[in-house]
This record gives C-alpha cells, sequence and structure tokens, in this order.
C-alpha cells in the first residue's frame, strides 16, 4: 500500500441531487454476485493490502499481501502470505515493510500462491487503502501468473469499484492533517501497531472503514456507496489537478 495524500471538496450531506436515479438503475461498479441494494456493512468485505519492492507494478513485485474479512463490524478471517518476487528487494522497499531477501526465499512465487489468493477474493465487497495501488499490483502479478480470465475473481474486473477508506478520509477528516492509514486511525482511536506489514494494515483499514459508516454522509447501501465514492473520487482528483496546476513542480 502507498498513499497519495491529495485534498478534500465538495462536501456532503445525507443526500444530494441525482441519489434518487442512481438507486434506480443498477450500481455500476459493484460485484455483480452481490445485493447492490444491501446495506454494505452487512456483506462481506475484504480488505487487501500490498508490500511490494517499488510502486511500478509492470515491473515491481508484491513480497506481501494480507487480507481480512469482515461481516457486519466484525473481523471473521485474517490471511497473511509472504511473497518470493524473485526479484531482490531493494534497500528503499526494505526499509519501508521490514521484509528482506532472506524472508522470502523460501516463500511461494505469486503464481503458486495465485489460486488461493484469487478464492480469498470471491463473493466478497473488495477494498483497500488507497486503492488503485493494491488492485493493479494484484491486477498485474495476477495476469503474470497466467490465471485463465474465468478463474479470476469478479473483483479484479477492471469496471469493479473497490471501497477506498482513504477516498472517504478526504472527504470526512478533509480539515485534519495527514491521511496516512496510521494518522487516520489514530484520529478514529484505531490501534495500528505493524504499521506497513500487509495484514495488519488491512486490519486497520477495515475498521477504518466500519467507523466511517457511522457517519450519515456515507450511503447506507452497496450500490450507492459506490457511486459517491466515484463522485468524490473524481472532485478530489479535479481539486489535486488544479492545485498542481497553481503549484507546478520547479
Amino acid at each position: 500500500m502507498k498513499e497519495h495524500v491529495g485534498c478534500g471538496c465538495f462536501p456532503t450531506g445525507r443526500h444530494y441531487p441525482g441519489i434518487a436515479h442512481l438507486l434506480r438503475v443498477r450500481a455500476r461498479g459493484t460485484v455483480v454476485d452481490l445485493d447492490a441494494d444491501a446495506a454494505w456493512i452487512d456483506l462481506p468485505i475484504a480488505v487487501l493490502d500490498t508490500e511490494t519492492t517499488g510502486r511500478d507494478p509492470a515491473n515491481d513485485r508484491i513480497v506481501e499481501i494480507g487480507v481480512v474479512v469482515g461481516v457486519r463490524g466484525e473481523v471473521v478471517k485474517r490471511l497473511n502470505w509472504l511473497v518470493n518476487p524473485e526479484i531482490p528487494i531493494p534497500d528503499a522497499a526494505r526499509e519501508v515493510h521490514g521484509i528482506s531477501d532472506d524472508d522470502v526465499k523460501d516463500a511461494p512465487t505469486f503464481k503458486q500462491l495465485a489460486g488461493e489468493i484469487a478464492e480469498a477474493l470471491r463473493g466478497v465487497v473488495p477494498a483497500a487503502y488507497n486503492a488503485s495501488f493494491d488492485k493493479s499490483f494484484v491486477a498485474a502479478e495476477l495476469a503474470r501468473s497466467g490465471l485463465v480470465l474465468d478463474a479470476m475473481p469478479t473483483c479484479m474486473r477492471p469496471e469493479i469499484e473497490w471501497v477506498d477508506p482513504l477516498v472517504w478520509a478526504r472527504e470526512l477528516q478533509k480539515y485534519e492533517k495527514g491521511k496516512k492509514l496510521g494518522e487516520v486511525a489514530a484520529r478514529l482511536g484505531i490501534a495500528l501497531e505493524n504499521a506497513h506489514r500487509a495484514s495488519d494494515d488491512a486490519e486497520a483499514a477495515l475498521k477504518v472503514l466500519y467507523a466511517f459508516g457511522g457517519d450519515t454522509r456515507v450511503p447506507r447501501t452497496y450500490g450507492a456507496l459506490v457511486q459517491e465514492q466515484r463522485r468524490l473520487g473524481r472532485a478530489q482528483e479535479d481539486s489535486f489537478a488544479a492545485w498542481r496546476a497553481r503549484n507546478p513542480r520547479p
């Protein structure tokens, strides 16, 4: 997991223009195996986190992956795999997550774990903190593993939106300084003792998501949650792009 902190924008209330229309149609971006009209907190939510050799999914590799599943606010499953990346782990990456070449030399490769990881992501609401990072790495690794399309979990399809607590942190804590997972969790009274270890980060992100679920600005149904997150994500990207235009890099 890597975090790219931008600014939030567009405060929202419990309702916003167009919500009725969104609820009348099949919610775009949801996992088709799940009921988009169900309360998302009642559905199985799998929060995934990866630790990697770098930031580029095309050339870097996963060295650890964690999946923590929650239902109705409780953790029901916690999975963690060390992964042999088959390339050296750079010092800069090791300094972040503490995983060395020796730690993974006898671990299975992602290809050997692909089926097991895919199974853990079936029939769940997919989620990750800064989801685009983790989803892109898992997608790249699954593609390299040779897993056939029919064997891929539904949540890995490009059109599926992963629930992202970071998007909600930028909205619900927009006036608070710092949007890293540990900073957001601390403000909510959630402990994160082993930051940058996959299953620990995933569990903290799940608890952050559940905590945000108590805010009246967060939609209750899975479909509405995804649609509002998409709207917020676009607004945040536009806001960051405008800020970058006003503050160009030297």
